[in-house]
């Protein structure tokens, strides 16, 4: 079997192509055009694999290479230690040391979203950054408002009027945007029997449910709900070194997750009081930021429970029934299979 290593950039890529036995076959520097790479596979017969970084422009390799049934891996970025600490690192050498990786079974895998969920998920986190943008706006107003100590934009001075009516128009262009791209996902996500179980959780409204299960994926690939937590980067990163022990924040997972089950932690505590209840607990404990966090976690474990074992929430948050039950109404229904 060939094995190939593809060390991608923005106009071009390199590809290295190894035998079974380790041997360099065949290596290339190539445009990023379909029909050269596709011609670059056809002149190699017999079974390929293939492993390409996980940067931001692997799509369209992935479509390629499965219109010629080559399997393709998705080699983890920042766990491909042998290429980021190599002394010496050119695209040819990248290439090379990918396809010998690949060889050996040493590659460590980053997941790959079903190509059918891909445009979905990418059009919800650029739903995401219109939100943000739209609270910018917002809070430029907010900004303006506080400055000349007025209550309405209309009553601030003629150029920060106007520069506040400016900020009131972009926010009525991205609000439509906004419910633009909440139309077309609506239909396609909220019959999901995933999502339908995720929405009956305490705090996980539709947004977040669209987020959890496009952003998990197969939920199969964690073990644990431990692990579940860590890709949600819902517990501390450890340095712990000659009896010194230490935590802090890392950024190794999904920020996207972790923003869906922080905004669920605070929702279920506005609203449902069992949820409250044990917060204020730890509030009176650890303080708020770790209370926010130990709820989140409470609520990405649940919703691992619900996904991994494929069955509806059983009603509880640690152990004890909730007071306040969602009604079955849309978004939600009586049961996913209703």
């Amino acid at each position: 079997m060939l094995q190939h290593g593809i060390d991608l950039h923005k106009r071009s890529l390199t590809i290295a192509t190894v035998d079974s036995g380790g041997h360099l076959v065949k290596q290339k520097r190539l445009p990023t055009d379909r029909a050269a790479v596709a011609r670059y596979l056809e002149a190699l017969p017999g079974p390929h694999r293939a492993v390409v970084e996980a940067t931001g422009s692997w799509y369209w390799v992935a479509e390629l290479f499965a219109s010629h049934g080559v399997e393709l891996k998705l080699a983890h970025a920042r766990q491909l230690k042998a290429i980021t600490q190599a002394k010496v690192k050119t695209d040819a050498v990248d290439s090379l040391t990918l396809a010998q990786l690949l060889r050996a079974d040493l590659i460590p895998e980053a997941h790959m979203l079903e190509a059918e969920l891909r445009g979905y998920r990418d059009l919800l986190r650029a739903r995401l950054r219109l939100v943000g943008r739209r609270t910018a706006a917002k809070c430029v107003i907010e900004s303006l408002l506080e400055r000349y100590n007025q209550p309405t934009p209309d009553e601030l001075p003629s150029l920060a009027r106007f520069e506040a009516h400016l900020h009131q128009d972009q926010i009525a262009v991205l609000t439509s945007q906004i419910k633009e791209i909440e139309r077309l996902l609506n239909p396609v996500l909220l019959p999901e029997k995933e999502v339908q179980r995720l929405l009956w959780i305490p705090g996980i409204g539709r947004q977040a449910a669209f987020t959890i299960y496009l952003e998990v994926g197969d939920i199969q690939r964690f073990p644990s709900d431990r692990q579940f937590c860590s890709y949600c980067r819902l517990v501390p990163g450890a340095r712990n070194s000659g009896g010194s022990r230490r935590h802090g924040r890392s950024k190794e997972g999904n920020r996207y997750l972790k923003s869906a089950f922080r905004n669920a932690a605070v929702r279920a505590v506005q609203y449902e009081p069992t949820v409250k209840g044990w917060y204020q607990k730890k509030l009176r404990a650890k303080g708020k930021p770790i209370a926010q966090a130990l709820v989140a976690k409470e609520i990405a474990r649940i919703a691992y429970q619900v996904l991994k074992d494929d069955v509806d929430f059983n009603g509880t948050f640690k152990g004890v029934p909730i007071q306040h039950v969602k009604s079955a109404a849309w978004p939600r229904r009586a049961s996913p299979d209703a």
